[in-house]
């Protein structure tokens, strides 16, 4: 567990890591490549790289918590990864559900095995599920999330990687907007952010602008439209 400097979210809790790439959004990793870089440095965690790993010493940490924190799960993989054993999902979510003070966010790319396992998930209040959709093949994703009984749903569309002015944004409560940062990141078209912005004020979705990405300083932090759209759901 890590104080996050992911701007959404205040720690990251890292059960299990590891990950393999499954969508165009996986192209440039950051996950991935910060991984390399702990298995370089002799980090015990990453001895397989970025090869699916669980570290079953970190699963009670969130009851050593004394304060209410708001939690990315496995920020270095995906909960619904194939790799990762049913058992291990279910024992992870009881955890959750015990560790009412704190909120937990949990994102993924593999909604299909989401939706199948959901239905033997105890969707407590204090677990938000979310899943990515950086462009227009991914939109199932959010199809599938709504299939599910979290409380709240939200959507990262990062990186977004083109226009996602079709998507359906009725029943999810949260959406993440942000363009791709590092070496070799592909461009966001402000337009293609602003779509966005106007959809989540006509379905009363909160609005969290992450980055403009890439090396454009300039546009970095511009507020978008003069207008204020909530950072986070308010249910």
């Amino acid at each position: 567990m890590t104080q996050s400097k992911i701007e959404w979210t205040e720690e990251t809790w890292n059960p299990i890591t590891g990950c393999s790439k499954c969508s165009e959004g996986c192209t440039h990793c950051y996950a991935a490549i910060f991984a390399r870089r702990l298995q370089a440095m002799g980090n015990p965690r990453y001895i397989r790289g970025f090869e699916v790993s669980i570290h079953q010493d970190l699963f009670e940490k969130p009851f050593e918590w004394k304060k209410p924190k708001l939690v990315f799960v496995n920020s270095m993989s995906d909960l619904f990864h194939e790799n990762v054993p049913d058992d291990v999902i279910f024992r992870l979510f009881d955890i959750m559900n015990n560790a009412s003070k704190h909120t937990f966010q949990i994102l993924t790319k593999r909604t299909r095995r989401l939706v199948e396992l959901a239905p033997k998930i105890n969707w407590t209040k204090n677990i938000w599920m979310g899943a990515t959709v950086e462009n227009q093949t991914a939109l199932s994703r959010c199809d599938d999330l709504k299939r599910t009984n979290a409380y709240i749903k939200f959507i990262s569309a990062e990186p977004l990687l083109e226009s996602l002015s079709m998507i359906n944004l009725n029943e999810i409560d949260w959406l993440i907007v942000g363009g791709e940062s590092g070496a070799g990141s592909r461009p966001m078209e402000e337009k293609w952010v602003f779509e966005l912005q106007e959809l989540c004020l006509e379905t009363q979705t909160a609005f969290f602008f992450k980055q403009w990405g890439g090396f454009n300083k300039k546009k970095r932090g511009k507020l978008l439209n003069g207008q204020i759209v909530q950072a986070y759901p308010n249910k």
